[in-house]
């Protein structure tokens, strides 16, 4: 049996705690979880599984595959799709697999009521308050209202939009899109959804009937200058390799392509079996760290597809075969993606289909 690589390690019940911190930030609100982008990275299947087991209202996928898979795999619990549907084949595949049609352009409304005017059909209504990515015009949400009359056979689950700078407390955008949207919404019925993860955390405010968590539920803060411990929250994965060789490097000589890194002495490397080919984002630089028995070593010189390479001069004892965290306990992940300059989005969702992925909780 071939030993993994690289193993990312999923605790499905620091996703349960996580959804719990979710509820006691917005004891008053039904819960929407994205588990998108296969469970941003960590699985959706077993994260819905898991989720659903804790009593989850209703999870987000961006597109009809991501639900299929849901629906496949036996998860019965409300599904969203929050890019709607692209064709009447796609609608009509939705309505019968009781999925909820996120509406965010006319030519969607158009396709919908193309159908047969029997046909049932669970919708939300996008709303564009400010982020100018998908939605409505705010002042088309009474004509929206009104259309809703045309179709007796649609169910209206509510009214969605979507934050652009939630994540810093110094924009004024939030609460001008907050105001514009409660504005809109003025004497209209159905449910309001307005908070993402960070305007979950942030902004009291947007937690209204319902709240859409995201990367919080899987352990990491969508606020800078955070980690997920600093709010709550477990961080859900760990992902890991192990040394694959170590030998000495004599002061002078250069490491990985490129020759980007010259030995300042004889120094200890060691060479981890892992590279972009599994999601270590190229970018990381010279000095960016993993962790070796609980003690951070700098990456050396240059990413390459299977393999990094790591100064072991802090740990002299180090040897072959011992594991190496990526990110995980100790080393959290919005830092190394930091490290990247990224966010920690992008490394979940960049891991590749030659992780091994292992469930535990």
């Amino acid at each position: 049996m071939p030993i993994p690589r690289v193993t990312a390690t999923v605790d499905l019940s620091a996703i349960r705690h996580n959804l719990s911190r979710v509820r006691a930030l917005a004891p008053q609100s039904k819960v929407m979880a994205a588990i998108k982008a296969d469970g941003y990275g960590h699985g959706a299947v077993p994260v819905a599984q898991a989720l659903a087991d804790a009593g989850v209202d209703a999870f987000a996928v961006a597109c009809l595959e991501e639900a299929m898979t849901l629906r496949a795999a036996g998860i019965s619990t409300r599904i969203a799709l929050l890019e709607g549907v692209l064709s009447r084949d796609e609608a009509i595949e939705a309505a019968a697999l009781g999925l909820e049609i996120v509406i965010h352009d006319r030519w969607q409304l158009d396709l919908l009521a193309s159908l047969p005017p029997d046909s049932p059909l669970a919708v939300w209504f996008k709303l564009d308050s400010g982020m100018h990515r998908l939605g409505f015009p705010l002042a088309e949400a009474q004509s929206l209202n009104e259309a809703l009359h045309a179709h007796p056979n649609w169910q209206l689950q509510g009214w969605i939009t979507h934050l652009a700078c939630a994540d810093d407390l110094a924009s004024p955008m939030t609460q001008a899109q907050i105001t514009a949207f409660e504005a809109a919404m003025d004497g209209i019925p159905g449910a309001r959804s307005i908070a993402n993860s960070a305007g979950l955390t942030a902004w009291p405010q947007a937690r209204v009937d319902w709240v859409r968590p995201g990367l919080m539920l899987y352990g990491a803060s969508p606020m800078p200058g955070q980690t997920g411990a600093d709010l709550g929250l477990k961080p859900a994965m760990e992902v890991a390799s192990r040394l694959i060789a170590v030998h000495p490097i004599a002061a002078g000589e250069t490491v990985g392509y490129g020759a980007t890194f010259t030995c300042p002495e004889t120094m200890q490397v060691g060479v981890v079996a892992v590279g972009y080919a599994d999601g270590v984002h190229r970018i990381l630089p010279t000095g960016a760290p993993v962790l070796i028995h609980g003690v951070r070593v700098p990456i050396i010189g240059r990413v390459s597809m299977d393999m990094i390479t790591v100064d072991l001069r802090r740990l002299p004892q180090a040897a072959v075969g011992d594991p190496v965290t990526l990110w995980g306990a100790g080393l959290p992940v919005e830092e190394v993606a930091t490290w990247a300059g990224t966010l920690a989005y992008e490394l979940f969702c960049g891991l590749t289909n030659r992780v091994h992925y292992r469930y535990t909780g």
